[in-house]
């Protein structure tokens, strides 16, 4: 396997997880935009790591990628910290 098979695997690994993150974040601040507090790139990374995390675990436990299982938990997570950094624990003020 060359260099440039292994940043294609990587890249299509992490590609759900970059997309379900970037989506849920825009949504999120096109929803409560008056609300955040919290700056667009840093919500955006949480998200980011939080949703690798879900598919590095998913890789673990199922023993390969891209189980729909890994999709479902991917979205309800990413969802979960949308909503989480929306609330007002996470408020300034």
């Amino acid at each position: 396997m060359t260099w440039d098979d292994v940043f294609w695997h990587l890249l299509n690994f992490a590609l759900p997880a970059l997309a379900i993150s970037l989506g849920m974040t825009a949504w999120g601040s096109f929803q409560f935009r008056r609300q955040s507090q919290i700056r667009w790139l840093w919500r955006w990374l949480m998200n980011v790591t939080s949703c690798l995390a879900v598919l590095v675990g998913g890789l673990v436990l199922t023993g390969n990628d891209g189980k729909m299982a890994t999709y479902g938990v991917l979205v309800l997570v990413c969802a979960t910290i949308e909503w989480a950094l929306q609330t007002r624990l996470f408020r300034r003020g």
